[in-house]
């Protein structure tokens, strides 16, 4: 995990927030390949499951919502977790991350106050008054937008059960314990999908359909499905709205931890909202001539855990034998096995040497040609910093897949030399196959 930490900062995916004034705890900032990885996650993920079904409507809320909202879902009194303080060292602790031995992790004493519940939702207030009339919360889940809207959907789009909403957006949790890099933190993205049903249909169909879909779209994107666990949460610790949550698990390198989460939600939201609002959200069912609430299957994904999921999928360390003139001494080669869609620039153009302008132009003419072909969705770097073995091992290290190499034999031939990633292995191809050569490697 610290390498992995450690090759986040160095490479600009990931730094710590606020770090020229001391850091804010468990903030942290995308840096530009960051929010490259980010972004293609996203992409990836809205382009499956909305652009490309016929059944799916996009969603984009605002973050801060009525407070009768977040009363009527049962987020204000009940969104919280057991708070327990060290009487020692005054460590605060959700009551259910103590160690097995039950000693504090910051001094070691035993002794703790009496649990109490904690909220985890972020309060602020509306206006010029610090006042309860004009308190309103950071949402703290994307989920709640989405049954508000359902009538607005409904009403303009007409749409035949099933059908799915989908959003992706921020949420805010005052989280006790974050932690493990970006794995808990308390500002976070959400993928979210509200998949609504007919309330008399066989719900664990459309359960397992979602499981298998979520599970295709994550060996899309890299994550290595050896690491992935289905945990069925027991019955006597399911939310008493939900007939089966199923936790999605994954190895990271701190243990095994839910990586995303599927549950069936009944018709409890919509119910719910429906009571406190006063408004009806029944669905009108063609068929039948009946008005219904439909039910609904949730499948709730992180982009930050994702992130970081896909990121331990991919990293791998090589020894190489170094030049250096110490005899014996070893160095490893570090580099992200992404798949291409998903790695932050697609490609590499470099000029062999730094110091030859022919070279320079050469390259810098590919690699505009490159970028002219596939605008803002397939980014190629241009590195002419430092000897062609450093820049080969930092695009190594973004993950970058293939470098393209201008040498002199270029300027005679109009061939370049392409290296693997993975292989390193090279070959010569024509400057004017460059194209048809990575639109090739997308495909595969």
């Amino acid at each position: 995990m610290d390498q992995l930490i450690s090759l986040c900062k160095r490479r600009g995916f990931i730094f710590p927030g606020s770090e020229i004034y001391g850091g804010l705890a468990n903030a942290w900032d995308f840096g530009p390949l960051g929010v490259a990885l980010k972004n293609n996650i996203k992409r990836s993920w809205w382009q499956r499951f909305v652009e490309e079904r016929d059944d799916m409507y996009g969603l984009d809320a605002a973050l801060l919502m009525n407070r009768r909202v977040w009363q009527a879902s049962g987020h204000e009194s009940t969104f919280s977790d057991p708070l327990v303080e060290c009487k020692n060292c005054h460590t605060r602790i959700r009551e259910d991350q103590l160690p097995e031995d039950k000693k504090c992790p910051s001094c070691g004493k035993k002794e703790f106050t009496t649990p109490r519940q904690f909220n985890l939702m972020l309060k602020t207030f509306l206006g010029p008054a610090e006042e309860d009339a004009n308190i309103v919360y950071f949402r703290p889940e994307t989920a709640q937008a989405i049954f508000v809207d359902f009538k607005q959907i409904i009403d303009t789009y007409a749409p035949k059960l099933p059908f799915g909403i989908a959003q992706i957006g921020k949420a805010f949790r005052n989280e006790i314990t974050p932690g493990n890099f970006i794995f808990r933190t308390r500002e976070f993205e959400q993928m979210e999908i509200e998949y609504f049903i007919k309330n008399t249909d066989v719900w664990n169909d459309s359960f397992e359909m979602w499981l298998k879909e979520m599970n295709n779209w994550m060996t899309s994107i890299g994550i290595d499905m050896q690491k992935v666990h289905n945990l069925d949460v027991p019955k006597e610790e399911l939310a008493h709205y939900s007939k089966r949550t199923v936790d999605v698990e994954f190895d990271f390198p701190f243990g095994k931890k839910e990586l995303f989460g599927i549950a069936y939600r009944g018709d409890f939201d919509l119910q719910s909202h429906q009571t406190a609002s006063g408004e009806s959200l029944e669905y009108f069912d063609e068929e039948t001539k009946e008005r219904i609430l439909p039910h609904v299957i949730e499948p709730s994904i992180g982009v930050e855990r994702m992130l970081l999921a896909i990121l331990a999928s991919a990293y791998r360390e090589d020894p190489l034998e170094t030049t250096s003139s110490e005899a014996g001494e070893q160095e490893k080669r570090i580099w992200l096995d992404l798949p291409m869609r998903m790695a932050p620039y697609k490609a590499a153009v470099f000029p062999l040497l730094s110091n030859k302008p022919e070279l320079i132009s050469k390259a810098q003419e590919i690699r505009a040609r490159l970028q002219g072909a596939w605008p803002g969705f397939f980014p190629i770097a241009f590195d002419k910093s430092g000897n062609i073995g450093k820049r080969y091992r930092r695009q190594d290290e973004i993950g970058t897949p293939y470098c393209f190499t201008v040498d002199f034999q270029t300027l005679e031939d109009n061939t370049v030399t392409v290296r693997d990633r993975n292989t390193m292995q090279q070959e010569r191809i024509s400057v004017s196959e460059v194209r048809k050569f990575l639109e090739g490697k997308m495909r595969e």
